[in-house]
């Protein structure tokens, strides 16, 4: 063992990182654990190798981690396991119920909505139908519930009809006759519908 290279002894290459030439010698002293002479020869084989290591870092031929240079700069990664404060104080239910949508989840019924919007002009109960339909579709897509799906938009579509009629017996006036009641109610319904299927699982 005595005429290889301290690289050789470990069975590492000279590019080998710390971490794989400790492992390597971790690795060789499970291995040999009965042999102390071999175990000596192991332990200067890795001393050596990390003085050549030093060596070559003085000299400016190894570049250092920044990480290792500039530990203060690190900033330390919380526990995985460790809940955050804002979600420690966030009810289980809640956090169930709610669902972090991608940009795509927000703008697709964002759009069929706004399109349903102008169809509100017009005839504004077929565009609600349509609207819950919609709905009813974007629910039952993200979990495959079908029950919840027609739950949740049952209630939204209810909840914006019902605040949708009391917003718009507000607004309408200061309007004039450019939009009918049934118009803002519709359009008040669509964005509680919009909210329940980009939020809500």
């Amino acid at each position: 063992m005595s005429d290889r290279t301290p690289y050789e002894q470990l069975g590492v290459g000279e590019d080998a990182s710390f971490d794989e030439i400790k492992e390597a010698r971790d690795r060789l002293f499970e291995e040999h654990s009965g042999d102390r002479q071999l175990l000596e020869k192991i332990e200067t084989a890795y001393d050596a190798v990390l003085m050549d290591r030093l060596r070559l870092r003085q000299q400016g031929k190894i570049k250092v981690p920044e990480r290792i240079r500039f530990p203060e700069r690190v900033v330390p990664e919380a526990p995985a396991n460790v809940p955050s404060a804002s979600s420690a104080r966030t009810p289980g239910w809640l956090k169930n119920a709610l669902d972090t949508p991608s940009q795509a989840d927000i703008l697709l019924p964002a759009g069929i909505f706004l399109g349903l919007c102008l169809l509100a002009l017009q005839a504004p109960s077929i565009a609600l139908a349509v609207g819950a339909g919609v709905s009813l579709y974007f629910l039952n897509r993200k979990e495959n519930r079908f029950g919840r799906a027609v739950l949740l938009t049952l209630v939204s579509l209810l909840v914006g009809v019902l605040l949708g009629g009391q917003l718009a017996a507000l607004i309408q006036p200061q309007l004039g006759v450019l939009l009918s009641l049934d118009t803002l109610a519709a359009w008040i319904a669509f964005f509680f519908l919009w909210l329940t299927d980009s939020f809500l699982k």
